[in-house]
């Protein structure tokens, strides 16, 4: 039999974040041939959009973006990627997740 003193699920409460207005739109999510990335709002042309698939290995990096963006999937294989907005220092400024299935 376990026991616990003092314990008090009120001390485990977090507030709630408000959820961060994206700066990207991504879609067609799932993919199959192309992705867009389109600009929502902070648009700046010094970002890089750098895509890992599953394993951490970077497979994509485009610079000098648009506001509106098309990447061609027909070089990537079937699963999971994750892509980063970075600014010209590195900092990852919005980062997502989206499959790709052929």
């Amino acid at each position: 039999m376990l026991h616990f003193s003092g314990f008090s699920q009120e001390n485990y409460l977090f507030a709630a974040k408000e959820p961060a207005v994206k700066i990207l739109k991504f879609y067609p999510n799932p993919a199959t041939t192309i992705i867009n990335f389109d600009f929502q709002k902070d648009y700046d042309r010094s970002y890089n959009l750098v895509i890992y698939n599953f394993l951490g290995k970077k497979v994509f990096e485009l610079t000098g973006i648009s506001l509106t963006n098309q990447v061609n999937l027909s070089d990537f294989t079937r699963g999971v990627y994750i892509f980063q907005l970075r600014n010209k220092n590195g900092k990852i400024i919005e980062s997502g997740k989206f499959q790709v299935s052929k």
